[in-house]
């Protein structure tokens, strides 16, 4: 273990940075580990740690709460069909359940790649690494989150169409959203809305200020990845080739990846001109895509 430092020729020291080594090993994200260090939760050889500017290396032992930390296993990620009434956290404060605690049996620690509301359903990406969330959740990363919406109120396709310019709600911008009204019957109507900032209850929120307030909202994909056919409440890992395929990276950056190096993440994984990604083309998907009115819809009414 050393203190973060630069050597004289500019190179960094070998190892990594604590709060790195903590999320890679699914414990947390960054942030949350720079908070443990300044609760004095976390120490390296024995001491406790009062700054995140600490670099570790492969045979340094690190206790966080009084147990020390397994090493990093290879890289994994899994698809989950989270159902409604789920809060995405490991703990809630107001003592309603979570994902983590409805899990399939045998799933190792994993974190979320984002999250899902506790009213919200559909495809939640987990990994247990936590990095490779943070660079997964990036809006710079231009990945798009498909919805389907079902929502309360006559629907004017016109009204969606502007929602590609972008809208400002209560001085808050959202970027542009494409909106394509499925279906309307009756009262209600399905929408799939396609988005890439995924701001905190975006969908909700523009839908609400719209006046066709949301009743039902089911995440059917996220990137290059497809809720498909999964069935609610169950977990799929993705295998480690067509994870490496739909992030776009060469044998020599998974590699790395194996290695828990993450290399930058491309815009849009097979992204070709024109703006078409492989998950949009067709042939390449490598999850069905969400059919038109979900299996949900007609299984029960909200």
């Amino acid at each position: 273990m050393t203190e973060e430092k630069t050597a004289e020729k500019g190179a960094p020291e070998k190892g990594e940075r604590i709060a790195k080594r903590l999320a890679r090993a699914g414990l947390c994200s960054r942030r949350d580990a720079e908070r443990w260090i300044a609760e004095g939760r976390v120490k390296v050889n024995g001491r406790t740690l009062d700054t995140p500017a600490c670099v570790v290396q492969a045979n340094d032992l690190i206790v966080v709460d009084g147990k020390p930390i397994a090493e990093p296993e290879r890289t994994r990620v899994w698809r989950y069909h989270k159902p409604a009434g789920l809060m995405t956290t490991h703990k809630d404060p107001e003592g309603r359940p979570t994902v983590f605690e409805r899990l399939p049996e045998g799933m190792p620690r994993v974190i979320s790649v984002g999250r899902l509301d506790y009213a919200s359903e559909g495809l939640l990406l987990l990994t247990n690494d936590g990095e490779l969330a943070r660079k997964l959740e990036l809006p710079s990363n231009s990945w798009i989150r498909r919805y389907r919406v079902r929502v309360h109120g006559e629907v004017d396709p016109e009204r969606l169409l502007e929602l590609e310019k972008g809208i400002t709600i209560d001085g808050v911008r959202y970027g542009s959203i494409k909106a394509l009204l499925d279906r309307q019957k009756g009262a209600n109507a399905w929408v799939t809305v396609s988005i890439r900032e995924g701001k905190n209850r975006e969908v909700r929120r523009v839908f609400e200020h719209l006046g066709w307030p949301v009743l039902r909202l089911i995440r059917v994909a996220y990137g290059p990845f497809q809720l498909g056919s999964l069935e609610e409440g169950a977990a799929e890992e993705v295998p480690a080739k067509v994870f490496k395929e739909q992030l776009g990276l060469e044998q020599g950056k998974w590699a790395k990846v194996q290695a828990d190096e993450h290399p930058e993440l491309p815009h849009a994984p097979g992204a070709r001109k024109g703006g078409r990604t492989r998950t949009e083309g067709g042939k390449d998907r490598p999850f069905a895509e969400e059919k038109r009115g979900p299996r949900a819809d007609r299984r029960r009414k909200p």
